[in-house]
C-alpha cells in the first residue's frame, strides 16, 4: 500500500465499511444525488431456505464504528455512510446521509463497468486486465471515500471474487493498491441485501412477491410470502431463496452475445430454467402466482434496461425508471422487441450502448427464464439493490433514525 494511504473497508474485527461518488465512468444518467426510500430493516436476519446450509461469514455483520452519540463532530449534522459493491460487472459507489425514517438522501455516487469476471468461466481465475480494471476504478473510489467525513462504510465484493481461484488474493492486492478492505459476502448474504435494498417498492397490497437481482456472476432470487400484517422488515417475509450460478456476463461468455439467433436466444432460456427447477422451493408461493396479489420485483442493469426501453429515454434517468410497473404484456413486447435488434441496433440504443450491448440479450434471457417459472401479471423495476441494503442495515444497526426522531422529539 502507498506511504501515507489510509485503509478503508472491512475493520479487522468485523466492522464494516464502504461509500458512492460523483464521477461517472461508466454510470448511468440518474445514478445521482437524491432522497430515496427503503425498506426499514431490523438489522440483519438470517434467511430461512439456505441451499446447502450456507452460512454468511461474521464480517457479514456490521457492528456501529463508533460508540452511539459519537457519530459526527455536530449533534444536528447527518452522520455519512458509504456502500461500496463491486460485482462481475461493474464497480458502484453510494454516500449518502440519513434523513426521515427509513430514508435516506444520496449526496454522491460513482458507478463504472468493469468486467471483472471476464474469462472468468473458461479459466477460473481474474484475469489481470479485469483486476487493473477493476482496481482503478476502486482507486477513484478510495479518493472520494477519503474526501468525505465518511463515519462508517462497508465495501463488498460478489460472485467473481467468490469463484474466482484468486480471488482472495485479489482483494488482498486492492488493499495494497489503494487502501480499501473488501470483504467478499457469502450468497445468502447478498439474496438478503437485495431484499433490504429494494423492499420498499414490494406493493403493500401484494400477499406474494418474488425479487430478483441478475448479476454478472449469479442471479439471486427471493420468495416472500407477504400474507400478514404488513411490516418494513421485509427480511422476515423470505421464506425461500436461491443463488443460480450464472449472470449476464458468465451466460454471454458461453453463448455469444452479439449474434443471438432465436434458437440460441431459446438455449439461454432453457439453461436458466433447469437451473431454476434445481431449486427445490421455488413452488412456495405457487398459490399466488398469476392472481392480481403477486408480483415480480426486479433489480439488475437488464430490468432497468428494459424500462428505459419501454419508455424510448433518449439518455437514461433513474427518476422515471426506479418504481415503474410492467405489465407481462410489456414485457414479453419488450423481450421480443431487443431480442429481434441486430448487435449495431443495440449499441444504437441510448438506455443499451457499447457497454452492454453485448450482455443485454442473456440478461433477458435469465428474465424469460424467472419469468416463465413465476408468470405473474406484473413486474416492478428498481434501480437500486445491494448498496441500497449495505446503507440502510448500517443506518438501522447505528440508530440513526431513532436517535434522530428522539431528538426532534426533544
Amino acid at each position: 500500500m502507498p506511504r501515507g494511504a489510509r485503509k478503508y473497508g472491512r475493520p479487522r474485527r468485523g466492522d464494516a465499511s464502504g461509500d458512492r461518488a460523483g464521477e461517472r465512468s461508466g454510470a448511468k444518467a440518474g445514478d445521482r444525488a437524491g432522497d430515496r426510500a427503503v425498506a426499514f430493516e431490523g438489522g440483519a436476519p438470517s434467511l430461512r431456505g439456505k441451499p446447502g446450509g450456507e452460512r454468511a461469514a461474521p464480517a457479514d455483520r456490521a457492528r456501529p464504528a463508533s460508540p452511539a452519540g459519537r457519530i459526527g463532530s455536530d449533534a444536528d449534522k447527518p452522520p455519512i455512510y458509504a456502500a461500496l459493491d463491486l460485482g462481475t460487472n461493474n464497480c458502484r459507489l453510494l454516500i449518502a446521509v440519513p434523513t426521515r425514517p427509513g430514508q435516506f438522501r444520496v449526496i454522491d455516487a460513482f458507478s463504472r463497468i468493469v468486467r471483472l469476471g471476464e474469462g472468468l468461466g473458461r479459466t477460473g481465475s481474474l484475469s489481470r486486465g479485469a483486476m487493473d480494471r477493476a482496481t482503478a476504478a476502486l482507486a477513484v473510489c478510495a479518493q472520494k471515500i477519503s474526501a468525505r467525513d465518511v463515519v462508517r462504510c462497508r465495501l463488498i465484493a460478489t460472485e467473481a471474487c467468490r469463484a474466482a481461484a484468486n480471488g482472495a488474493e485479489f482483494i488482498e492486492e486492492v488493499t495494497e493498491r489503494t487502501g480499501l478492505e473488501l470483504e467478499i459476502v457469502s450468497r445468502e448474504t447478498e439474496a438478503r441485501l437485495a431484499v433490504s435494498g429494494c423492499g420498499s417498492l414490494v406493493d403493500r397490497k401484494a400477499r406474494g412477491a418474488v425479487l430478483f437481482d441478475i448479476g454478472g456472476g449469479s442471479s439471486e432470487i427471493a420468495l416472500l410470502d407477504l400474507r400478514g400484517p404488513y411490516t418494513r422488515r421485509l427480511a422476515s417475509r423470505i421464506v425461500a431463496w436461491t443463488s443460480l450460478p450464472i449472470g449476464v456476463v458468465s451466460l454471454a461468455e458461453r453463448h455469444g452475445g452479439r449474434n443471438v439467433t432465436p434458437e440460441l436466444f431459446e438455449q439461454m432460456v432453457a439453461e436458466t430454467v433447469d437451473l431454476i427447477a434445481q431449486f427445490p422451493e421455488r413452488d412456495k408461493l405457487r398459490d399466488l402466482v398469476d392472481t392480481e396479489n403477486f408480483h415480480l420485483l426486479g433489480t439488475s442493469g437488464t430490468v432497468t434496461t428494459l424500462a428505459g426501453v419501454h419508455l424510448g429515454l433518449e439518455r437514461y434517468d433513474r427518476r422515471q425508471v426506479d418504481g415503474l410497473w410492467l405489465t407481462a404484456e410489456e414485457a414479453d413486447t419488450l423481450v421480443k422487441r431487443i431480442a429481434g435488434w441486430s448487435f449495431e441496433e443495440r449499441v444504437a440504443n441510448p438506455c443499451i450502448g457499447s457497454d452492454r450491448a453485448d450482455l443485454v440479450l442473456a440478461g433477458c434471457a435469465i428474465f424469460e427464464a424467472i419469468r416463465r417459472v413465476w408468470p405473474a401479471r406484473a413486474l416492478r423495476v428498481a434501480d437500486r439493490g445491494l448498496r441500497e441494503g449495505l446503507l440502510t442495515e448500517m443506518m438501522v444497526a447505528d440508530g440513526v433514525w431513532r436517535r434522530r426522531e428522539t431528538r426532534r422529539g426533544n
